[in-house]
């Protein structure tokens, strides 16, 4: 009889906790978004770096399945130009390719929740191009279709997280 092999070990680290981590959330975030602006890598890698406070933005969380990173999300004070008075935002979740549609990017996002639920902030904001039915079913809110200078219109979403604050 075969052993039955036991289930993967999932954990979320952050980058102050992790920071040689750092290197390959700056490759993931500059890959997917950052490159496309003209940014280059060592200023993605510098804020990934810095991304590790303890308490509200700036921190990154890093996925682990068994020791290998495979996806991250970050708790950030600003992240939409058009939207500067609006904070904090979680931002620059993304799941490696090859471990996508594997329910990572839940805890992902529930990780900036939970950091911002700790750092006693009602609201949270995101905005995006393509992922608004994901985050609807996490329970965000659809708000509005915001036109960009020089780049794609992306929907912004809130999640109130303290109600009553």
């Amino acid at each position: 009889m075969q052993p039955t092999p036991l289930p993967p070990v999932t954990e979320i680290v952050t980058i102050a906790d992790r920071p040689d981590l750092a290197p390959v959330v700056a490759d993931w975030i500059w890959h997917q978004w950052d490159s496309r602006y003209g940014h280059p890598l060592s200023h993605t890698l510098d804020g990934i770096r810095e991304s590790t406070s303890r308490r509200g933005p700036q921190q990154t969380f890093v996925l682990l399945v068994d020791g290998i990173p495979v996806g991250t999300s970050s708790l950030v004070a600003h992240d939409l130009d058009e939207r500067p008075r609006l904070s904090p935002w979680l931002a620059g979740v993304f799941v490696a390719p090859e471990w996508r549609r594997r329910g990572h990017v839940i805890p992902l996002i529930q990780a900036v929740e939970a950091a911002t639920i700790a750092a006693s902030v009602p609201t949270l904001w995101l905005h995006t191009e393509h992922a608004k039915r994901i985050y609807a079913k996490a329970g965000w809110q659809e708000l509005e279709v915001v036109e960009r200078k020089g780049r794609a219109a992306v929907t912004l979403m809130r999640r109130d997280l303290l109600p009553g604050m």
